[in-house]
């Protein structure tokens, strides 16, 4: 190792011996960089056409467009849609193209000699606050939306002023309440404007987040963020009206009324009802503290669109109509996958409060070291859906994934005693019964980063804060096997930072036997733990003896030919793209033919019902055009399984029992540095102050899995150390591997 220059990347000793990773076709190269462009025009465009939508000149171009394009058999809901819609549509159906063609791309390497640089997206600005740890890239997206909100309240404000003085209006009590109704009706349309974006992000496995890369985890929180924003300003829109009117004397009359021609203000106040419920069980507090209240009134969101349908009509609802027939899109195929039940390969309880669940997969489906599922265990509930981030490489086998799972509240510690429970029984069981002794999953997913992203640092360091070193054991297996196929892979410094309570979860980190996966790997990679035990003082055990927590319970059920199901967005690109694309055409289909064969012969003009018919129409275009698409893809599906080995999954059960004795072996003999501390917390100061003298002036990738404490620490250091950075001095670079709901 000694031979090796501090500078020169693993891997990448000669210049060219990963040239062919940037030898993509020209043909696909350019058909990418064209993509991309026209995606970024055409959003910039839109964004650039709603932010001065409240300007006079903007808001004659609407109207224009709208005079000009009701005419078609589409009326005035077309109009709408394509100014509002079709752009993220066109998006969207780009951004399929765009995966088609680039395919399995290699993740891009920097070439080595290449000096630190800052970006946007991994360099924290905010640490602290009710924001969570913010990047510079996500700041400028709230101060871009924060402009915008105030901008849009400045110009309708002004232009409600104006507006007032052509009602002629004597009354001083009349005129005050028609300004509020005004100011109100503007907080509506700004509250729909936010509507547009609120469902793209919680579409878990959306074309458009795979490419643009965010991953689901991180979307979540950008929807957080404009659920409170979208609530708190349709709140203010009702309640602007409700004070109006109740300035004019008929409050009560205009709460139940329900117009035909126009806004019908009965369904708008359900809608906000079911909005409002969502909204304050999701407030922090709340949340945490009785979860299953959160999900289950999160379910009103069905009623909250279909009344704002009722509440607007159909051409006012398809200003926000893309991204809700995304979502429903997206929520439609994870209700196939999830109705498949998937074996367990094997089950393993540690006495530290830990569960690992070996979970078979078809070898089609892909992911990543960085990926998460949502597990349902049936036996526990049949509601209860939880995430968890994988702890296995996908290199680690082609028919299964892990997952680790901390016992920690009623469904963790449920699932642990099923476990134990199964594990008697099948020690005390026949072997020709041990096969009915089961316990049945369901799988959402996977989900997580288009590309992995921790393979492009040379120099990592991975900090977690107890069962957070999950994601980190299926990065360092991933890693591992990489160098030892010689795969494209650039880390070579790796330090492990992890903070646990006590000792009994040092044993995880024996899960990945890094001497079966590449032989004499300390050559070739430079690889520090430090561990921290933050509740005792001192080691219970005596050096050499196998510690406690190594004496586990575990299950092998075995393989029942139930594999996971690839219809998951983030599957099958082809098959996934069709989805969209079909059910998107059936969708236009159908509308224009209810356009053709009812709404326009029969003169239909109420906009609750003409709402109603839309959301009608987005229903059965997916249950129909999508549908069919997925009974095609489930085909092709089992077909492709059928020609996969059946007893690969059952060596891999055996693979896992060999593996489970030789984690009893080896333990005690690893090659590679672990310091443990006890009674001591990290100093993150210290620790990246001294590897960044080490390591020189290079890009050093900071990846944090833990508590919102943890990750804020860390971010906080990781801003630090690049704010007093001099000269020729590393860069950190802040990643977040964390779900926080």
């Amino acid at each position: 190792m000694g031979e090796l220059s501090s500078q020169e990347p693993l891997l990448l000793k000669k210049d060219d011996e990963f040239d062919y990773l940037n030898k993509t076709p020209l043909l696909v190269s350019s058909t990418k960089l064209i993509l991309k462009v026209v995606m970024w025009v055409t959003f910039i465009t839109w964004a650039a056409f709603i932010f001065l939508l409240p300007t006079k000149f903007t808001n004659e171009l609407f109207g224009t467009i709208v005079r000009a394009t009701k005419g078609s058999i589409f009326g005035t809901a077309g109009s709408t849609s394509l100014i509002f819609s079709f752009p993220i549509i066109m998006i969207a159906f780009l951004a399929i193209i765009r995966l088609v063609v680039a395919g399995e791309d290699q993740p891009q390497i920097k070439k080595a000699g290449k000096g630190p640089n800052f970006r946007l997206w991994t360099f924290p600005v905010l640490v602290d606050g009710p924001f969570g740890v913010v990047t510079a890239a996500e700041m400028i997206g709230v101060i871009i939306f924060s402009v915008y909100i105030v901008w849009a309240v400045v110009m309708y404000s002004i232009q409600n002023v104006d507006l007032l003085s052509s009602y002629h209006l004597p009354d001083m009590k009349e005129r005050s309440g028609k300004l509020l109704e005004l100011t109100g009706l503007r907080f509506g349309f700004i509250g729909l404007i936010c509507l547009a974006f609120l469902f793209l992000p919680v579409a878990r496995g959306s074309v458009l987040l795979r490419a643009i890369d965010i991953p689901f985890e991180h979307a979540t929180r950008y929807h957080v963020w404009l659920g409170h924003l979208t609530m708190a300003i349709f709140s203010l829109h009702g309640l602007f009206y409700i004070i109006g009117w109740a300035i004019q004397g008929r409050l009560l009359e205009e709460l139940v009324g329900w117009k035909n021609i126009g806004i019908a203000n009965l369904p708008g106040v359900i809608s906000l009802l079911a909005g409002l419920l969502m909204w304050v069980t999701s407030l922090p507090g709340v949340r945490r503290n009785n979860f299953e209240l959160f999900f289950y009134t999160h379910q009103l969101y069905v009623v909250f669109v279909v009344f704002l349908a009722l509440h607007v009509g159909d051409f006012v609802f398809m200003m926000a109509g893309a991204g809700i027939f995304l979502f429903m899109l997206d929520r439609f195929l994870r209700f196939f996958q999830s109705r498949k039940t998937v074996d367990i390969l094997s089950a393993t309880c540690f006495p530290c409060g830990t569960v690992e669940l070996v979970i078979s997969k078809p070898a089609n489906l892909h992911y990543n070291a960085l990926g998460w599922i949502f597990l349902q265990i049936r036996e526990l509930s049949w509601l209860q859906w939880h995430p968890f981030s994988v702890s296995s490489s996908p290199l680690d086998g082609k028919h299964h994934l892990a997952i680790l799972i901390k016992v920690l509240g009623d469904w963790t510690e449920k699932l642990k005693g099923n476990i134990l429970n199964l594990s008697v029984e099948q020690s005390e069981t026949e072997p020709l019964l041990q096969h009915n002794r089961k316990i049945t999953a369901s799988v959402e997913g996977p989900y997580g980063h288009e590309s992995p992203y921790h393979l492009t640092y040379e120099n990592l360091i991975l900090v977690a804060g107890g069962i957070g070193i999950s994601p980190f054991l299926a990065i360092l297996s991933d890693i591992l096997h990489r160098i030892n196929d010689s795969s494209p892979c650039l880390p070579r410094n790796i330090l492990i930072v992890w903070a646990i309570k006590n000792s009994d979860e040092l044993p995880l980190l024996e899960t990945v036997d890094m001497e079966a996966i590449c032989p004499l790997f300390s050559d070739k990679l430079n690889l520090e733990i430090q561990t921290y035990v933050t509740r005792e003082s001192q080691p219970s055990l005596e050096e050499g003896k196998t510690p406690k927590a190594m004496h586990h319970s575990s299950i092998s059920p075995g393989f029942n030919g139930c594999r996971m199901s690839g219809l998951v967005g983030t599957g099958h690109v082809v098959w996934s793209g069709l989805y969209v694309i079909v059910s998107t055409i059936g969708f236009v289909i159908t509308v224009a033919l209810l356009d053709i064969f009812y709404i326009n012969p029969f003169n239909i003009t109420y906009w609750w019902y003409k709402g109603l018919l839309l959301i009608g129409c987005m229903t059965a275009s997916i249950l129909i055009f999508g549908g069919l698409v997925i009974a095609l893809w489930h085909l092709w599906e089992r077909k492709t399984s059928s020609k996969e080995e059946p007893q690969d999954a059952t060596k891999k059960v055996d693979i896992l029992q060999q593996n489970e004795a030789s984690l009893h072996r080896n333990f005690g003999e690893a090659r590679y540095v672990n310091n443990i501390r006890y009674g001591q917390r990290p100093d993150f100061q210290e620790i990246f102050g001294s590897h960044a003298k080490s390591w020189g002036s290079v890009d050093i990738g900071v990846i944090v899995c833990g508590p919102p404490t943890l990750q804020s620490s860390v971010a906080k250091e990781c801003r630090s150390q690049n704010l007093k950075r001099r000269g020729h001095q590393a860069i950190f670079h802040f990643n977040s591997h964390s779900f926080d709901l």
